[in-house]
């Protein structure tokens, strides 16, 4: 079964697995086409509430916290590659990274 669940920009889907974080549509028109994204490495432990990635766009600069505690277990090599690749109609293509080792109560508290 899959969860999907939008919180400060960013929107996580829980696929039983990993918890795939990316841009949210409304995000991704606030902020103009992206331009820059500094991202966390595979195998870095996050905490929620604590910076993960930041966004460099043509309208703003943003920082998005963690809305999860875990261990980042993928980064979309896409975006990695060439972060305009968040700058698409179908915010589910503009994933960035998957955590895993999350408590899934914290998810469901989101």
């Amino acid at each position: 079964m899959n969860y999907l669940k939008k919180n400060d920009g960013l929107w996580i889907l829980h696929n039983d697995k990993d918890f795939c974080m990316g841009l949210t549509e409304e995000m991704a028109e606030t902020l103009g086409e992206v331009t820059f994204i500094s991202l966390p490495k595979i195998g870095q432990k996050v905490t929620a509430g604590e910076p993960l990635l930041e966004i460099e766009a043509e309208k703003a600069v943003q920082e998005f916290k963690s809305p999860l505690t875990g261990v980042v277990s993928s980064i979309s090599e896409k975006v990695a590659a060439d972060p305009k690749a968040l700058n698409t109609e179908d915010e589910m293509d503009a994933w960035i990274l998957s955590l895993r080792e999350v408590d899934a109560a914290d998810f469901e508290k989101l």
